[in-house]
């Protein structure tokens, strides 16, 4: 079992799943979701979910937005990588994007309640853990990449670089 993140050989490590999340950020606030069902149901985050057979990240990210909030990013950039591991064996690689607008207006569907934010009120205490070491360096035009240890909702530990763009 996995506690902390030097338990892993992650050259060898291979995800289970892997995943998109994508922020909107505009006129200093940030589009987030209450997600409803599914991982992370009953959390805050942004919008995201799993990459499809032959789907780029990029797609899939583009994709999910529309599916939870109907609308379609504008502008959207990669700025960091994220793995996962938790202590039940589940295991994710997402891919973080940030998107500067877009087309359409969000509404609640089956999957989320969209949510826009001040940059400067972030609910953290309603997200992953992990959100609130990522987030920041997002918001402050960072690319980063972390891996870290859960056991269910509680971060065990993590290791988070900046990396160059």
């Amino acid at each position: 079992m996995y506690r902390r993140v030097d338990d892993i050989h992650w050259p060898s490590w291979r995800p289970e799943q892997r995943a998109t999340l994508l922020f909107v950020v505009r006129d200093d606030q940030v589009l987030l979701i209450h997600k409803k069902r599914g991982l992370g149901a009953g959390k805050i985050n942004g919008p995201g979910g799993r990459i499809d057979p032959g789907e780029t990240p990029l797609e899939c990210a583009v994709r999910e937005v529309e599916e939870e909030l109907c609308v379609t990013p504008t502008g959207v950039r990669e700025v960091g990588e994220l793995r996962f591991q938790f202590v039940d064996g589940l295991s994710m690689h997402d891919y973080v994007f940030l998107a500067s607008d877009y087309v359409g207006q969000p509404r609640e569907t089956d999957e989320a309640i969209p949510r826009w934010t001040p940059l400067d009120a972030i609910p953290y205490a309603e997200m992953w853990q992990d959100d609130l070491l990522w987030i920041p360096l997002m918001l402050a035009g960072e690319h980063f990449d972390g891996r870290f240890i859960f056991d269910g909702d509680v971060m065990l530990d993590h290791d988070l670089r900046v990396v160059p763009a």
